[in-house]
């Protein structure tokens, strides 16, 4: 039943309607609050700002509940490909065997990418952080394809070449970083075994996709492809919104999940592990750290969300990944030794326990990613390619909802009005 919020202000009652989305979320519409009242809301980080009604993503954080379209993330992981996922995402609903066959089709014809963008990713000197690779190289790509921004209706044309060249351009950075020649996609494979493909085949010698590896990646890249209004979804669709390309708007979100606090965060993880191993790989000494940081200034990554305050369901399935792979590939490094001691820790140390501070999809994907033998400063670029599919998601439903261009108010706190003082005049 609808009804109605009231809000007082200086005396006078305003009527608000309320919402209800279909997961029984409730909020109150606010869109005239300022034409009518003329005061705005402040609400720091839009923690409790909705700014848009959107049918892909349900997440609750105090149930530990994450879903794309309606399907949980436990069964995607469990008995999905990350391109059946992709697909769902972005067009609603997982595809048939035709759909699939089709959409993998057109993004393996799209796998090459234009050898003029070599030229651009000459020109980046070879410290270059990868993400600001990637970033630059997608926003590139907006000149290799004008009709993004001509106003031609080639939506799905160009929503297959994001897919089918991203896992390209963001091989380009490690194959150079190793002093390696890169690789030319192979067609023949599907979409994860080529790019592993592309990230560890050698001229000199046949390479084998290993099938834990490659499921592993899978998985990671499922959990990673959409979370909601987050950070860098929230960017693509601020972007997109003022009629941007999709390419741009990609860009912009790629430039978002960069920072450490997002998906910046794997990184975090372990370079923290690599502080504790250089200071002796005392856990329980830098658990007590932890637990002091206020005094000792440590801080532990990788535990704890800002959304979940329960057990981050991707981290379960996550969790099981993390352990195939190093199983599977009996891999001996003392730092993901340290990974292992912190994680027995943090899951039975009250002080842990008691403030829900449990392991998160950063902390298993950054374990992942080191097994796997990827360097650290590839990892944000491996989460940008499982997100990708949820930023098209989120930029597409913006476009055909027609969303008016983002204008965030603010409540300024500056200089009231001065006059002007000639230069010889200031003292």
């Amino acid at each position: 039943m609808a009804s109605n919020a009231e809000f007082i202000v200086d005396g006078k009652s305003y009527s608000f309607p309320t919402l209800e989305g279909s997961e029984h979320e409730k909020a109150v519409d606010i869109s005239v609050l300022r034409d009518q009242t003329g005061y705005v809301t402040l609400d720091r980080g839009y923690k409790n700002t909705g700014a848009t009604q959107s049918a892909i993503t349900f997440l609750d954080g105090e149930e530990g509940i994450l879903r794309y379209r309606g399907y949980s993330i436990e069964e995607l992981a469990a008995k999905a490909s990350f391109l059946e996922v992709s697909y769902l995402l972005i067009y609603g609903e997982l595809p048939t065997q035709e759909q699939y066959d089709s959409f993998a089709t057109a993004i393996r014809r799209h796998t090459l990418v234009n050898e003029d963008m070599r030229k651009i990713f000459d020109g980046f000197p070879v410290s270059a952080h990868p993400m600001c690779v990637l970033g630059s190289l997608v926003n590139a790509m907006a000149a290799f394809y004008p009709d993004s921004y001509d106003g031609s209706n080639n939506t799905d044309l160009h929503i297959t070449r994001l897919m089918a060249k991203l896992p390209t351009i963001a091989t380009w950075s490690y194959k150079r970083s190793l002093g390696h020649p890169t690789n030319y996609p192979k067609n023949e494979l599907d979409y994860i075994p080529n790019f592993l493909n592309m990230m560890f085949a050698l001229p000199v010698e046949d390479y084998k996709v290993d099938p834990v590896v490659a499921e592993a990646l899978n998985v990671l890249l499922i959990l990673h492809a959409d979370h909601e209004q987050n950070c860098s979804t929230s960017t693509v669709r601020l972007v997109g919104s003022s009629q941007a390309n999709i390419y741009s708007s990609i860009a912009a979100g790629i430039n978002a999940l960069w920072g450490p606090l997002h998906g910046g965060a794997n990184q975090e993880v372990i370079e923290m592990l690599e502080e504790i191993k250089a200071g002796g790989g005392d856990v329980a000494k830098y658990i007590d750290m932890a637990k002091n940081a206020k005094t000792t200034g440590f801080r532990l990554f990788g535990f704890g969300h800002r959304v979940y305050k329960n057990f981050d369901p991707r981290a379960k399935i996550i969790k099981k990944a993390a352990d195939d792979v190093l199983n599977k590939l009996g891999v001996n490094d003392p730092v993901l030794e340290i990974a292992k001691g912190l994680e027995e820790a943090a899951l039975n140390d009250p002080y842990f326990v008691q403030r829900k501070l449990y392991p998160n999809v950063d902390f298993y994907s950054g374990i992942i990613y080191r097994a796997l033998g990827i360097p650290t400063n590839m990892f944000t670029v491996l989460f940008a390619i499982g997100r990708l599919p949820g930023w098209i998601a989120q930029w597409k439903e913006m476009r055909e909802q027609k969303e008016p261009i983002g204008r965030p108010r603010q409540i300024y706190t500056g200089a009231t009005l001065r006059e002007f003082v000639a230069i010889g005049d200031r003292k």
